[in-house]
């Protein structure tokens, strides 16, 4: 048989996956935090007709003959790289302005994710499944916790002295006074976050909480019904060496894997140990992260992939045509 045929089918194959990615990519045009794909190429193995030979005394060298069997697929990488931004104007949808990954679980909400504060790594995730998202979208369910719009509880800080108590449900708060320069993140351990009802004032009088708030550092602010302001918690998030190494799991979320690195969590606010959280970028409340799929782009590779395809199309019905010539010698 005829290498060509081969390579041909090694072509069609390698393209019509890069069709399949270009789909899905703009299918998810219009997806909250969404980071497209591209799909990279490399030949296969080379047979040597023969091999290269050095010069001589009456002779120069000789390269080798090689010709390639086909295409495979290298690599199929995710693009980190940041959407654009998409006012709301609803207070709970935040915007994640750098690198950083909001930390979501499934697991009951009483549970805590220990932490080790020397290096901000976790220690200790048993008591839930954590996975990473840019999909900021946020609400409260009927209880005041904290979700994604897939019902994943968001993970976050609890202020100091303690002020959320995650072990009732409805969660319960004391009074943090937010305008304290000295209000600080308890950051031992990462707990499911919650805005309550209600959260006794000063004075220890129960009172309505009327807004909230969420800041740049992903500090979230209650205003209660007499005026003053209650530090309810702080979400956090996560950084990692190679963002582009975790595995898309669906549903806008992604999971750690061995190539993505441990994930380092920033630390909270105004803490006694090293403050790494400037490199984490700002949450800008009120905002959506769009998809990063350039249409433009898009759309051209996928004239050349859909050419390619054709091409390689042509040189299997050009091999067909010459094995046809081949048979057709003796009649």
């Amino acid at each position: 048989m005829l290498r060509s045929l081969y390579a041909g089918i090694s072509g069609m194959k390698v393209n019509q996956q890069k069709l399949d990615i270009i789909a899905n990519n703009i299918a998810n045009v219009g997806t909250t935090a969404f980071k497209s794909s591209r799909i990279r190429f490399e030949d296969m193995v080379s047979q040597s007709m023969s091999d290269a030979s050095k010069s001589s005394t009456n002779t120069g060298g000789v390269n080798s003959k090689q010709i390639g069997l086909g295409v495979q697929v290298a690599g199929i990488d995710t693009m980190v790289g940041q959407g654009m931004m998409q006012p709301t104007s609803r207070t709970l949808d935040v915007a994640v302005d750098g690198e950083g990954y909001l930390m979501v679980a499934k697991g009951a909400v009483g549970g805590e994710v220990s932490l080790d504060t020397t290096t901000n790594t976790i220690t200790d995730a048993s008591a839930f499944q954590i996975a990473y998202t840019r999909d900021g979208a946020l609400s409260l369910d009927d209880n005041g916790h904290l979700l994604t719009s897939d019902g994943q509880r968001v993970l976050g800080y609890g202020m100091s002295p303690a002020s959320l108590d995650n072990t009732t449900d409805p969660a319960t708060a004391t009074f943090v006074d937010a305008n304290l320069a000295t209000t600080a993140a308890d950051d031992t351990k990462l707990i499911p976050l919650s805005i309550p009802e209600t959260i006794p004032n000063a004075a220890g009088v129960a009172q309505k909480v009327k807004t909230y708030s969420i800041d740049k550092d992903g500090s979230i602010k209650a205003v209660l019904a007499d005026g003053s302001v209650a530090a309810v918690g702080q979400i956090a998030m996560a950084s990692f060496k190679n963002p582009a190494g975790l595995s898309k799991t669906g549903k806008n979320e992604y999971i750690q894997t061995s190539n993505s690195g441990q994930p380092i969590v920033r630390s909270g606010l105004n803490t006694t140990n090293p403050d790494n959280s400037k490199g984490y970028g700002d949450m800008l409340s009120g905002m959506l992260e769009m998809s990063n799929v350039d249409l433009a782009e898009q759309f051209t590779d996928m004239i050349v992939a859909s050419r390619a395809f054709q091409a390689m199309g042509k040189t299997i019905t050009t091999g067909d045509e010459i094995l046809q010539d081949i048979i057709g010698l003796k009649r």
